[in-house]
């Protein structure tokens, strides 16, 4: 389930990259904008991994890890998860370490993940949750067309606002 963009690997994750999801996962700066539960060490980091593993065994989430073409650390996640009944509608979710910022990055990333949702698992409808004051992650979602709800509400956190994309039409 690995894709690949100019720079770029997304790929699936095991326990030879807990650290980076220490890393990531316990980001401080990524953290004032996400609600969980974050881990405070390698044990927890690793139970991380193998919830996602099993999660994508069951067929309930698409979970990669970012990482440079030339580099094997992780810099940031994203993922398909939370999807509908049908399968026509999936979440998406990202983050991305600090001192990658502004870099294009998780643009990148999320163009190859919305073409993956959208031509090889047929989704209809992606949704974004982002924290009202994550000003860079609406920016990057307004970027990429996606609308936001205006009215809707995160029923699990209050702080959220959610943002919309429909499949493109072919003609």
């Amino acid at each position: 389930m690995k894709l690949e963009t100019e720079r770029l690997i997304l790929k699936e994750i095991n326990e030879s990259y807990t650290e980076d999801i220490l890393k990531i996962r316990s980001n401080p700066y990524i953290n004032q904008f996400v609600k969980r539960n974050s881990p405070r060490n390698n044990y927890e980091a690793l139970e991380f991994i193998l919830h996602v593993k099993n999660k994508m065994q069951q067929g309930e989430m698409i979970f990669w890890g970012i990482s440079h073409k030339d580099q094997r650390n992780l810099i940031g996640t994203i993922c398909l998860w939370n999807f509908s009944e049908d399968r026509k509608t999936s979440e998406i979710g990202y983050e991305l370490l600090p001192d990658y910022h502004k870099k294009g990055i998780m643009s990148e990333a999320l163009t190859a993940v919305l073409q993956f949702g959208f031509d090889q698992l047929n989704l209809q409808t992606l949704l974004a949750f982002t924290n009202l004051l994550n000003k860079d992650s609406q920016s990057l979602l307004l970027k990429h067309h996606f609308s936001l709800e205006e009215g809707r509400k995160d029923e699990n956190n209050a702080e959220n606002i959610i943002f919309s994309l429909n499949r493109p039409k072919t003609d």
